[in-house]
């Protein structure tokens, strides 16, 4: 099943997307010559903050935004990236959570077997795959990487009956970048599942496949849920790139970070940092 959107919406959120990716890619380089000059220069992203404005619409999906990050501490074009999406999404609490705020909430939520899996992974993307997934399946919501940015106005994309929502990208691959869904949502523990298994076999070395978007199109394929390309919803990477995401983690980008150590930590390795 797919989201239903008018040929003209269709033209007019494709147009709002070419005059952000533009808009967008010009600030870029602003921050370019902005972080030059200032260096050393953050931007702090709050741990919660309400709706800019109450819409007061039942939905089966929470108003809730969730976003995750090693630090909350960004540079400018992360935090430009932000401010973008509250504006897009002025209906919704903003919820942020770090590393340690992640651990801590699947070790309350999610105890036993499901917590010790999730300490085994060694790469913060892993990590963040894998909360995505519980905290929308615990708490429900609306999740955004960090580099993904709003086309168009969420509440106008969520539909007050939808119980889920998934973008498609290039070839029709599901990507997890951005996920929309109710709590308790049967097609989200699977995928938790499928990670746990993914990780209790570590037969697997890729991050993509282990605990990302893999595991959505192998739960997802040939299941009737709900779909829309990524072109009338967000897109990645416009504010931002890799240099100004990653530029003050330790590991980098995961894309590198898999290929210098294990997904996985095995029995008796000491975690790396």
């Amino acid at each position: 099943m797919s989201v239903r959107i008018t040929r003209i919406n269709k033209t007019l959120i494709y147009l709002a997307g070419r005059i952000i990716k533009l808009t967008a890619n010009t600030l870029k380089l602003v921050c370019y010559a902005f972080h030059f000059f200032f260096p050393r220069k953050r931007f702090t992203l709050p741990k919660k903050s309400g709706p800019i404005f109450r819409w007061r619409v039942k939905t089966s999906i929470p108003c809730i935004l969730w976003q995750t990050n090693f630090t909350d501490r960004v540079t400018l074009p992360l935090y430009l990236n932000y401010l973008w999406n509250r504006i897009l999404a002025f209906n919704y609490e903003y919820r942020f959570v770090d590393d340690e705020t992640a651990d801590a909430f699947i070790k309350k939520h999610f105890p036993g077997d499901v917590y010790d899996l999730y300490a085994m992974l060694q790469i913060g993307a892993a990590k963040a795959d894998f909360w995505r997934l519980l905290v929308l399946y615990k708490r429900g919501g609306v999740y955004l990487d960090m580099d993904a940015n709003l086309v168009w106005p969420l509440g106008s994309i969520l539909r007050p009956y939808d119980q889920e929502l998934y973008i498609t990208i290039s070839g029709d691959r599901i990507s997890n970048y951005f996920i929309a869904s109710k709590p308790n949502n049967d097609n989200l523990k699977k995928m938790i599942s499928t990670v746990k298994q993914n990780i209790e076999e570590n037969s697997i070395s890729s991050v993509y496949e282990l605990t990302g978007p893999g595991v959505f199109d192998q739960v997802l394929e040939g299941i009737d849920a709900n779909f829309i390309s990524y072109r009338y919803v967000c897109s990645q990477g416009n504010f931002s790139n890799e240099y100004f995401q990653y530029i003050d983690s330790k590991q980098g980008k995961w894309t590198h970070a898999q290929h210098k150590m294990s997904i996985v930590k095995n029995s008796g390795q000491p975690e790396s940092n």
